[in-house]
């Protein structure tokens, strides 16, 4: 079980994405190969307006920073200015980007393997989770359910970030 952190956003979204949650875990490695560790950053479509409005002004945000949604996967290393970082330091993941400042607490696996991979591959989903609520538990077959879900993938934004630590 992971639980979720929330996040502090923008005023001039803020009220329309609502709540603003990001969640840890990692793949199960493949032969000679380390897990893959995925973050994924949600809004609970608790915005004013209610969801629909909340994932309109999702893609209004992702698109305005350089991610758009449903389109191609991007490398955040690759594409000078992008505004997000990711700092993994002590058993946390902490996000910076715009309308989206959160930390979630990881567990020394993922930590470990987001530092030997170089890389996290960042979800930002456009549809509501509701089910992951800030503080709760949420059960694998509930994250699975959800980033499992054709459509969330298809309109998601997915992007690889590095991983940059206090160390250097």
């Amino acid at each position: 079980m992971t639980s979720t952190k929330s996040a502090s956003g923008s005023v001039q979204y803020a009220s329309l994405l609502g709540t603003l949650s990001v969640i840890a875990w990692t793949s199960e490695p493949s032969t000679g190969e380390r897990a893959a560790p995925f973050l994924l950053a949600y809004s609970l479509g608790d915005g004013h307006n209610g969801p629909e409005a909340g994932e309109k002004a999702m893609r209004t945000v992702l698109g305005g920073i350089g991610l758009n949604p449903g389109g191609d996967l991007v490398d955040a290393s690759q594409a000078p200015g992008m505004p997000i970082t990711l700092l993994v330091e002590a058993g946390r993941a902490v996000l910076t980007m715009p309308y989206l400042n959160a930390q979630c607490a990881v567990p020394p696996e993922w930590e470990q393997d987001a530092r030997e991979n170089g890389q996290v591959y960042f979800l930002v989903a456009t549809r509501p989770w509701a089910e992951g609520t800030p503080g709760k538990p949420v059960s694998e077959e509930q994250l699975r359910a959800f980033v499992g879900d054709e459509e969330m993938l298809s309109a998601a934004a997915h992007c690889l970030l590095p991983v940059r630590s206090l160390r250097g």
